[in-house]
């Protein structure tokens, strides 16, 4: 398929490569160092080979989110950010862009991201899960986004009428003790996708979507395996009748199918994207790749023959970002 638009495609600053150097052994880094920091050349012919117009490139992870003193966090962010407005500059047919956010402080955020979209013509935001901010504690506490302090950033998020997109980062440490021993469980095995669908359920669960019902989020690797959960998160012992114990007002599946889209970066099975189109619907899921983590050939030749209608493919991989994101604007 000719055409396609992808969004969960990374990229990276001088600031922010070291970030991604244990993802991959050893040997593998200097390419995947080069595919970071590449975005006018390899990544160009790659798109090109595989039928992808259109890529909206982000930043790489953990990052900011990462930076625990609040001052360096907005610098950084602001330079990513100014670094990619100006590549997609110059390829503004091909490449769109989702803005790195300091969300350590709320506040800056929400103004960075109102430059970002308002200025520089970004199209949302990425943020690499939870924030650590030194001025709430010693670095390592974390700052997930249900807490009170974000309504003021959601509100503005909203009022832009931007997606968000929610991307894992792995847990601290001193969190991670179930992975005691067995290291590979971590990142895009495991660890990634349970991080962030907690994430995902605390937003759901904190009412944040019924006091702004148009927030859309996106989740990538096929909702995070959120989706094949649904009916569990709503009607786990449904025999016993005591209140619920969060503030949301609706069922999580309800939240989920309307405040939610899921997108097939690093996730290349058919069924799997099957499953998904039966729980949310083809207009909810957005092709791709998770470059340059994953290879574009991979996600494009598997998703060019994955057995769904010819209607769904184009929705998937390209009218749904469209309409999203606003593209046609």
């Amino acid at each position: 398929m000719n055409g396609k638009i992808a969004l969960e495609e990374h990229f990276a600053i001088p600031d922010t490569i070291q970030d991604s150097a244990g993802f991959v052994p050893g040997p593998y880094w200097e390419e995947l160092q080069s595919r970071l920091l590449d975005i006018q050349d390899t990544r160009l012919k790659l798109m090109d080979e595989h039928g992808i117009e259109t890529m909206i490139l982000s930043l790489n992870a953990p990052a900011v989110q990462a930076i625990t003193d609040r001052t360096r966090a907005v610098e950084v962010a602001r330079r990513a950010n100014d670094t990619l407005a100006e590549e997609c500059a110059r390829r503004p047919d091909r490449f769109r862009a989702f803005a790195a956010l300091p969300l350590q402080d709320p506040e800056a955020a929400a103004q960075e991201l109102n430059r970002c979209v308002t200025e520089l013509g970004f199209v949302g935001a990425l943020v690499n899960g939870f924030s650590q901010d030194a001025e709430q504690g010693d670095g390592q506490d974390l700052l997930y986004y249900d807490l009170p302090q974000y309504r003021p950033f959601w509100a503005e998020v909203a009022r832009l009428d931007v997606p968000f997109y929610l991307h894992p980062r792995n847990p601290l440490p001193q969190d991670a003790r179930i992975y005691d021993g067995h290291p590979w469980l971590l990142g895009p095995t495991w660890g990634f996708a349970q991080e962030t669908a907690v994430h995902a359920l605390r937003l759901m669960g904190s009412g944040l979507f019924d006091e702004h019902p148009s927030l859309q989020i996106v989740l990538g690797h096929m909702g995070e395996g959120i989706p094949a959960m649904l009916w569990r998160i709503d009607n786990r012992n449904a025999w016993v009748t005591v209140p619920p114990a969060h503030p949301a007002k609706r069922r999580f599946v309800d939240y989920f199918t309307e405040n939610f889209h899921i997108t097939t970066s690093g996730n290349f099975r058919t069924q799997t994207l099957i499953d998904a189109v039966l729980e949310l619907g083809s207009e909810r899921i957005l092709f791709s790749t998770d470059w340059p983590f994953e290879n574009i050939d991979h996600a494009a030749d598997w998703f060019d023959t994955a057995t769904i209608s010819e209607a769904d493919r184009v929705k998937i991989g390209r009218t749904n970002a469209r309409r999203l994101f606003k593209l046609d604007r």
